[in-house]
């Protein structure tokens, strides 16, 4: 097939790019380099051909769809802190850019687009595991525009027949995630800390936990959906159906790494949510997912690579 993926270069999305080009697909990427990297994708350079454009543009939309049949939206800005700090750059690039390539796909005739939805729509209510039938409860701009992008999934597919499905990614982590930022996710910057010899950070009381998943598990989930039979606006949780709190992850990370140290702890931030865990039931029947890289094993190559790296 020919494919789109926007975001490209990014953490998720290129990993998810080289797994398609593995497989055999004609694959362009969209990314403005906001976060992404070309360098993400330097083992699959001369296969993949790259644009650069924002997805909440309407002309660099309109030219990365012409001609595909899938599109996968990647791009974001994936942050609930950076959110509360900035809405309105979130807002762009969630919920304008999601509506954006949905219009562009819809005039192109793209047949499926298929969405990185998030956890956080879920936001702090008390049930676990969280399942895709309980209301959701935004608690951050980035939470209400990732949520705003599935209710435009869902009517696109209504109105205009364009199959559309969005799986709803819980706390990501592996190579390439960036821990530049103060945004950047915890493992990478727990990880990155310990390596070189700084305390890492804990916003709460360490306590709070999260269905940590490992990219290949997401990567695995996206390349089944891309034959999915049913592609009808449906969310369906992307995780491993595991809690972990981040006292638990800093001490696997102390014992893999070697080091001993205890993190400074500093207030909660707005928008965090206390508790996050998966029901994976709808992406096993769906999507067949079940998955492969346990906790354990994602972590210790999550390291490795950023070991690699220094």
């Amino acid at each position: 097939m020919r494919v789109l993926v926007t975001g490209g270069c990014g953490f998720i999305g290129s990993h998810l790019t080289e797994a398609l080009v593995r497989e055999g697909h004609q694959v362009r990427v969209l990314d403005n380099f906001f976060s992404g990297k070309r360098s993400n994708l330097r083992t699959v350079a001369r296969d993949v051909e790259i644009l650069k454009g924002d997805c909440a543009d309407p002309r660099a939309a309109a030219r990365a769809v012409a001609g595909v049949e899938v599109v996968y939206h990647e791009a974001a800005v994936p942050s609930v802190a950076r959110s509360v700090d900035d809405p309105l750059l979130s807002h762009r690039a969630n919920s304008t850019a999601t509506i954006t390539m949905l219009t562009a796909a819809r005039d192109a005739g793209v047949r499926r687009l298929i969405y990185a939805g998030s956890s956080s729509v879920y936001g702090d209510t008390p049930t676990l595991p969280k399942r895709e039938d309980m209301p959701t409860r935004p608690l951050s701009p980035y939470a209400i525009g990732k949520l705003t992008g599935e209710q435009y999934l869902r009517v696109f597919h209504r109105l205009y027949g364009l199959e559309t499905l969005t799986l709803r990614y819980f706390n990501v982590f592996g190579p390439r995630q960036d821990p530049g930022s103060p945004y950047s996710g915890v493992i990478s910057l727990f990880t990155t800390a310990l390596l070189n010899g700084r305390t890492p950070v804990i916003y709460g009381d360490g306590r709070q936990s999260r269905d940590f998943t490992f990219v290949e598990n997401v990567v695995r989930a996206n390349l089944l959906a891309l034959r999915a039979p049913r592609a009808e606006g449906q969310a369906v949780n992307v995780a491993t159906q595991r809690q972990i709190t981040l006292l638990q992850l800093l001490a696997e990370l102390s014992k893999l790494i070697g080091v001993k140290v205890k993190a400074e702890k500093r207030p909660v931030r707005r928008g965090d949510i206390r508790h996050s865990l998966a029901h994976i039931g709808a992406a096993r029947r769906l999507l067949g997912y079940k998955p492969t890289i346990d906790f354990e094993t994602g972590l210790r190559r999550t390291v490795e690579w950023y070991r690699s790296q220094a």
